[in-house]
């Protein structure tokens, strides 16, 4: 009998502290989760704008932003005209403070 208490006791203190320590570790990973959210809703606007464009080029973008409303632009585009058009499109989206881009002409697409 005594053990069956001891058992209930361990198993009782674990269903108490085990979620506490699950908790704190889970949100730990989401330090900022409103700045996740935003940076998401601008990649989004912009890959959404950057494929209502039709220009198969613009495909080949890549689109990341950070905390700081920074948006990167990566990949390669056909011409100086694609990349300038993906840039256009990255600084007139709502809450987008700058745009960097590294995206460099590759014509063998």
């Amino acid at each position: 009998m005594r053990m069956t208490s001891i058992a209930i006791s361990l198993l009782l203190a674990s269903a108490v502290i085990g979620p506490v320590a699950v908790a704190q570790d889970s949100d730990a990973d989401r330090a900022q989760p409103k700045a996740f959210v935003r940076d998401s809703v601008i990649t989004t606007k912009i890959k959404s704008k950057l494929a209502a464009e039709h220009l198969s080029s613009l495909a080949r973008i890549h689109v990341d932003t950070d905390e700081n409303g920074i948006v990167w632009l990566s990949g390669s585009a056909r011409d100086q005209l694609a990349i300038d058009r993906a840039l256009a499109i990255a600084r007139d989206t709502e809450g987008v403070k700058d745009v960097k881009s590294t995206v460099t002409i590759r014509m063998d697409d």
